[in-house]
């Protein structure tokens, strides 16, 4: 008789797990959409005309609008319904930029590689100027400079020693980082925010405002940095100035590789005498709201229930935006044309969207869920917020997908893994509960709603491509992005056509504005 209670117990740990019912995955379709993607693949025809033709799209740039047109015209052609702009906003200003020269012309002729900080004005033609290198690390600094500061360029970092580069720029990951990958998170290791670099961070930036506004008042003809990384002729740069009205507008604002900034810099300090020429043409646009691209495939029997795929159409404007992220749009509109292509049916509605204003904030895709599901900051749900499944997100560079962030989701690790299994092949296998951040996702994960940013292979993202004028057509993988276009579309089509919605995690507290831990994202 003692076997009876022992029987028991193991009954009441196996009833938990048998709950986790295996997916049924549509191996034809998986079928359909591999042949399609790797046969008649069209992503890097998407990408030339996202990057090559359109160019930088920094958010509510004229390149940006022209980019969104086209791709509304794009998913027209696809056959996809309900294709348009759907405005959110405001935005503030946006800004463009159609010249950048900048030159050493004594003590002999160097040309310079860089390009202009966004939100800084032009230089209303050639001007002609003395470097001179100041050092301001706290507000007091400023004393020291006033009234000779007129009319010169102005060099406001150290000179940066650059180091011997001994790793290679891109890599993609091993089994061994896929298998630490899929690792629960470090229970050791801090969560929530670093509130401390966080201060730091917002003491800084008000340090640079008031620096800015201190080299317009004192008539500086521009700023020159090297930015936070970078050599070789690789520049990361992004704003100087800001989107807001409000605020002050600084002076003209470029950014250049270290090594021709610490031939000037080293000049200066032997006080062998610099003339720099300098010609930047950038223009600001009045406030206007700024939009997304929305379009749809209409489900089947589930209609009224929607799956979204998505990636940034904004970028930065040092180069062409491929890799952040032309290279995510490009696989999201590929992945819908698959399914279009390969006349595979979906029961849920699929509906693609490539935001605007995510470089600055993630303000396109906050404003999309505010308006169709939750107020973060209420959690106010709408009635679309309980008929949504799931939200894919592809935004980490050129890398094929190794696997996908389950976003501390513990019912979505055996669906994931179910549905990896038909794209082993494809080099796909990890699944992790860790969060991930900085992109689209977190708009949706953020009000309860099942979101998802997939792993990519790193490539060259952060050494390379990542807001420098390096990211370009020519670091694309292609066939990393016909890879990704179909995993994307597979996922797509499973979440579309499984009996139910995805599971969710329990709906978040909310989250007013100005409350402690700082902002929802």
């Amino acid at each position: 008789m003692m076997y009876r209670p022992a029987i028991a117990a193991l009954l009441s740990f196996a009833l938990p797990v048998s709950s986790f019912a295996a997916e049924t995955v549509d191996l034809n379709a998986v079928y359909k959409i591999k042949s399609e993607a790797f046969e008649n693949s069209k992503v890097m025809d998407h990408l030339f005309f996202l990057t090559d033709v359109y160019g930088p799209r920094l958010t509510n740039s004229a390149n940006h609008k022209a980019a969104a047109e086209w791709a509304v015209k794009r998913l027209q052609e696809m056959g996809l319904k309900n294709a348009r702009l759907e405005k959110w906003g405001p935005f503030g200003k946006s800004w463009n930029n159609t010249h950048f020269a900048a030159h050493m012309i004594e003590p002999s002729y160097m040309p310079i590689i860089g390009f202009p900080q966004a939100w800084t004005p032009g230089t209303n033609g050639p001007v002609t100027a003395e470097p001179i290198m100041v050092n301001i690390r706290a507000e007091a600094d400023m004393e020291k400079y006033k009234g000779k500061l007129k009319g010169h360029i102005v060099l406001d970092m150290p000179i940066k020693d650059l180091q011997m580069a001994t790793a290679p720029l891109a890599r993609r990951y091993t089994d061994v980082d896929l298998n630490n990958e899929s690792l629960a998170p470090d229970p050791n290791r801090a969560g929530g925010r670093d509130m401390a670099a966080m201060g730091s961070f917002a003491t800084m930036r008000a340090l640079r405002q008031k620096v800015n506004k201190f080299f317009a008042d004192e008539g500086v003809v521009a700023v020159m940095n090297y930015g936070t990384k970078g050599d070789g002729g690789t520049v990361f740069a992004t704003a100087g100035g800001s989107r807001n009205e409000k605020d002050p507008v600084p002076p003209p604002m470029f950014t250049v590789t270290p090594e021709h900034y610490n031939r000037i810099a080293r000049l200066i300090e032997k006080k062998i005498p610099v003339k720099m020429e300098v010609n930047i043409k950038s223009e600001f646009v009045d406030a206007v709201d700024g939009f997304n691209v929305i379009a749809e495939i209409p489900g089947t029997d589930k209609s009224e229930e929607v799956v979204m795929v998505g990636a940034h159409l904004d970028s930065w404007h040092g180069a062409t935006g491929a890799t952040d992220n032309a290279a995510g749009c490009a696989s999201a509109l590929e992945a819908v044309r698959l399914l279009m292509a390969s006349g595979v049916k979906p029961r849920r509605t699929i509906r693609i969207a490539l935001w605007g204003g995510e470089e600055q904030g993630l303000l396109g895709s906050r404003a999309y869920v505010k308006e169709h599901f939750a107020d973060r900051e209420t959690m106010k749900v709408t009635e679309q917020h309980g008929k949504f499944s799931g939200y894919f997100n592809l935004d980490n560079g050129t890398g094929k997908i190794r696997g996908v962030y389950a976003q501390g989701n513990d019912m979505m690790r055996p669906v994931f893994q179910d549905w990896i299994k038909p794209l082993e092949d494809l080099g796909v296998s990890a699944v992790t509960n860790r969060n991930t951040g900085g992109t689209d996702h977190q708009s949706f994960d953020a009000v309860g709603l099942p979101g998802f940013q997939f792993i990519q292979d790193p490539i060259e993202y952060s050494t390379r491509t990542h807001h420098s004028n390096m990211d370009v057509y020519d670091h694309v993988q292609k066939g990393d992005l016909m890879q990704a276009s179909a995993v994307i579309a597979t996922f797509l089509v499973n979440t579309a056509n499984r009996d139910e919605l995805l599971p969710r995690k329990p709906l978040p507290k909310p989250r007013p504005a100005g409350a402690a831990g700082g902002p929802p994202f």
